[in-house]
């Protein structure tokens, strides 16, 4: 084909913005990607790096009878470079995908800074630029000078608040009050299990709903996505409600005496070397004096040592029904949106979401025509979310109630999850070899 490539200008260097920059530029696309870090800062980032995980380092679980395990698969068939540079980053956590945040980051940074396709500009956008096609991929964390900018294309944004769960360092433990095990021994024991006792763990949660909070602006949204909801605020429905969730003690049995508890709050190693652990399920807003004061009541964590803090922050996104077309684009403009922004939520959505933009934007050079995903395949549900869920909009993570129903039925839901992760395989296999550049 002798059509000359546009060149692709891309606004973000998160999951989303990475993913979408490196597709666009292996299919021979010039791409100039803008990254406001670190000349200005968010309040979450700490590094100069694209693609760095604030909230977890977690990219869950990788069973086919799950939904992150489907949409991971979805995306290793169409070879993303996040997904590619997550495995080789990996540290140990069972059935899951969790990384090396540092390493996975950095690896990412020079893969993408390396290329020859693609320009780094270090700079804050104030504004919409000219450029088309225009990919947004700013993120939850867009800067309060380019928010404005989007609302002139998107009046009526909203706002929600994330929140980010304690890092504590592994020689701080004490090892004789946990265990290592995964739930109901599925998989390798790679949590580690910090178990309370009924009067330990009535200790914790009345001294968590006594804690002092942060105290969010008044200009500020006070609403949470659920599956990002601080502790407190679930402790806040009943006791009941943490050990039914964060520190649910069924299938955590100790290993040896098969002691049962009536609390476990399990542990995830941050990193490669098992230096730092990630307190799983305890996203907070408590201030830092009261997190250092309530986690340490956990007799696992009497010493710990806190090498992160836990922290709230601002999440935008876009009104996307009303706004994005088929794929994310932007209705009768060559602008895409890409990421958190668009509604879509957790890391491997957003890498979802900007390997969907790239593969558009690839589409329409061949073919003039906008690309139709299978409607078996998770990457065509999270776009069709945002772009039909109606008006009361909400930001959401993949799952199975997004695809079509089977065309029978199986009352097993483990084996219905893996029947549709395996259709949607099959699909997006014939699907892949049938593209226009293949």
């Amino acid at each position: 084909m002798n059509k000359t490539k546009t060149p692709v200008t891309i606004i973000g260097g998160g999951l989303a913005g990475t993913e979408a920059a490196y597709q666009l530029a292996n299919a021979g696309f010039q791409v100039t990607l803008y990254e406001m870090r670190p000349l200005k800062m968010t309040p979450a980032h700490k590094s100069s790096f694209l693609s760095e995980l604030v909230c977890s380092n977690s990219l869950k679980s990788e069973s086919l009878n799950t939904a992150s395990g489907l949409l991971k698969q979805e995306l290793k068939y169409l070879h993303s470079i996040v997904i590619q540079t997550a495995e080789k980053n990996r540290v140990p956590a069972g059935n899951s995908l969790a990384v090396d945040r540092e390493k996975f980051a950095e690896e990412l940074t020079r893969i993408i800074t390396n290329h020859d396709n693609i320009n780094i500009i270090r700079k804050e956008m104030t504004d919409i630029p000219s450029n088309r096609p225009l990919v947004i991929a700013t993120g939850p964390l867009t800067s309060d000078t380019f928010s404005e900018a989007i609302k002139q294309l998107t009046p009526g944004g909203l706002f929600f608040y994330d929140a980010i769960a304690p890092v504590v360092s592994a020689d701080s433990i004490d090892f004789n009050h946990c265990f290592f095990k995964s739930r109901y021994d599925k998989g390798p024991p790679d949590f580690l299990n910090c178990p309370l006792s009924e009067e330990e763990f009535k200790i914790f949660y009345n001294e968590l709903m006594k804690a002092e909070k942060v105290e969010l602006k008044d200009f500020e949204d006070k609403s949470v996505f659920e599956a990002c909801m601080p502790i407190e605020e679930m402790a806040e429905r009943g006791e009941k409600t943490l050990t039914f969730g964060p520190l649910k003690p069924v299938g955590l049995q100790h290993p040896e005496t098969g002691r049962k508890y009536y609390a476990v709050l399990q542990l995830r190693k941050e990193n490669r070397e098992g230096t730092a652990y990630n307190l799983v399920g305890c996203q907070t807003k408590m201030k830092i004096p009261e997190q250092k004061r309530v986690f340490r009541l956990i007799p696992a964590l009497r010493n710990a040592e806190f090498l992160k803090y836990g922290t709230i922050h601002r999440n935008t996104y876009i009104n996307s029904p009303k706004y994005l077309d088929t794929n994310y684009k932007l209705k009768e403009k060559y602008i895409y949106f890409a990421g958190q922004i668009t509604g879509v939520e957790g890391y491997i959505e957003s890498v979802a979401s900007g390997i969907t933009v790239a593969l558009d934007i690839i589409h329409r050079y061949y073919t003039e025509k906008s690309l139709t995903l299978p409607k078996t395949t998770a990457l065509f549900a999270l776009q069709n979310y945002t772009k039909n869920y109606g008006e009361e909009f909400v930001p959401s993570n993949f799952h199975f109630g997004l695809l079509p129903r089977l065309d029978k039925k199986i009352k097993d839901k483990k084996i219905k999850k893996e029947y549709m992760s395996k259709r949607a395989l099959s699909d997006l296999e014939k699907f892949i070899k049938e593209l226009p550049w293949n």
